[in-house]
């Protein structure tokens, strides 16, 4: 009599599984990674909704975008992390994300913030990283760097949205000038990697002196590992301004889920999460306020940053003159 009651045991549990609702959440790679902040949020939301948050990695935030365009209204995605300013334009064109609703949330931003569609979790600067005990005398701006003998390794724009944000940074800073920076920084470039991690895996290895990351970075190094050699750059010119974004799919069927893993982001649990696992910024400070160490980075004198409309005009320009200047 033992098989009937097994199977009517399965056959429960078959039942609950599929009456907790799931949530599918596109993100990029290192968000999921087993020191990302992935794991303590799904743990922290899952014991919130009674539901099941599947985090997907899907690449870099660029290739989060292409993705998700490709897919269209069949994606199952039902919410997306992972974009950028230099990317929500471009996104809003696509016509396949829905309005948050949320107007009334305290954000500690560098900019004021006023999209109805992409909501922020967290924010940092764009800046080259170096070993202080390796490379202690670093370049302070982009022509001291391309007259230096440096070695760097920097994102692929395509894929990539620290990629896309030095694109923007240079053309923030230097206008026409742009394509003459690149083409110093040409020989300077040891290799373009398809994503953050890849790039910064190889500066850790030694094969680059600088790498192309946050002015936040060395918070890990100094925090996780008790590593104070390593240090971001503050350029004269300023550092280009990074807001990463989360966004509801318009044609999810977890509408109010997705709502509800949205105002989870921006709440006190989420926000403390980010600063020590996704090494940035949180746009809402935790009120236990930001991590002993964080004091100790990199500052820059003026945030670059071009509008969110303004930018998915600049990018076609600005890949331009950097694809032009590595093929010479």
């Amino acid at each position: 009599m033992k098989f009937p009651m097994i199977a009517a045991g399965l056959a429960m549990a078959s039942m609950a599984s599929a009456e907790t609702p799931e949530l599918i959440v596109y993100t990029y790679d290192s968000f999921v990674s087993e020191w990302g902040p992935g794991p303590a949020v799904e743990k922290a939301f899952e014991a919130q909704c009674e539901c099941d948050l599947k985090l997907v990695g899907v690449g870099d935030g660029a290739a989060m975008l292409a993705r998700v365009r490709l897919e269209g209204a069949r994606t199952e995605a039902d919410v997306v992390l992972g974009l950028d300013t230099n990317l929500t334009a471009a996104a809003t064109e696509t016509g396949l994300f829905a309005n948050h609703g949320m107007d009334d949330v305290a954000f500690d931003l560098p900019v004021e913030w006023s999209d109805p569609m992409f909501l922020p979790y967290d924010w940092g600067y764009f800046a080259f990283v170096h070993d202080t005990t390796k490379t202690p005398d670093v370049p302070q701006n982009f022509k001291a760097l391309a007259d230096s003998d440096l070695q760097i390794v920097i994102q692929d724009p395509r894929s990539s949205t620290p990629g896309l944000g030095l694109l923007m940074w240079v053309k923030a800073a230097y206008g026409d000038e742009a394509p003459v920076i690149w083409e110093g920084l040409a020989d300077n470039i040891v290799t373009v990697t398809k994503g953050w991690s890849e790039a910064y895996g190889m500066f850790l290895e030694g094969e680059a002196d600088m790498v192309l990351s946050y002015t936040t970075s060395p918070a890990y190094h100094l925090i996780a590992e008790e590593d104070a050699t390593k240090a971001a750059v503050a350029f004269d010119e300023g550092n280009y301004l990074q807001v990463e974004v989360a966004a509801k799919v318009a044609h999810t069927e977890e509408s109010d889920l997705a709502d509800e893993f949205l105002t989870f982001m921006v709440s006190d649990t989420f926000q403390s999460i980010i600063p020590t696992t996704n090494w940035m910024y949180p746009a809402v400070t935790p009120e236990t306020g930001l991590p002993s160490g964080f004091e100790t980075l990199a500052n820059p004198s003026s945030a670059l940053l071009f509008p969110a409309g303004d930018a998915m005009a600049v990018r076609d320009a600005a890949l331009d003159e950097w694809l032009n200047a590595l093929s010479q």
